[in-house]
């Protein structure tokens, strides 16, 4: 069965780094792009990284751009998200995603494939 698990959430203080892991089983990375996505709590799930997986295309929101960095090893099946100086607003529950076309997820949230989401905090 195909699916999505996100890691490496948890608390930490504001200036501080994180990564997010996203491994996949079944058929997906195999091909298409992967994305990043948060959900603050009470607003709808908003875009934050995209990559694809053949091509060296990226895309990030503005909001993250030059602190976040979405990287994949295809290999592990494994996509990451390097987050750096993080920031009380980006506390949110942060899920990554699967679908055909990375550029295709700025710009919609119905995808293919979903992870479970990953809780992230930022607080002093």
């Amino acid at each position: 069965q195909a699916q999505l698990v996100e890691s490496g959430g948890g608390l930490v203080q504001p200036g501080d780094s994180l990564t997010l892991s996203c491994t996949a089983t079944g058929r997906i990375f195999n091909s298409g792009a992967v994305g990043w996505f948060r959900q603050i709590s009470g607003k709808e799930r908003e875009f934050v990284a995209s990559k694809a997986w053949l091509l060296p295309d990226t895309y990030y929101a503005d909001a993250v751009k030059g602190r976040f960095f979405i990287s994949g090893d295809k290999a592990k099946k494994t996509a990451y998200l390097q987050m750096n100086d993080l920031r009380p607003e980006d506390t949110a529950v942060y899920y990554c995603a699967a679908d055909l076309s990375a550029a295709g997820m700025t710009v919609t949230t119905t995808l293919q494939h979903w992870g479970q989401g990953t809780q992230v905090t930022v607080s002093s």
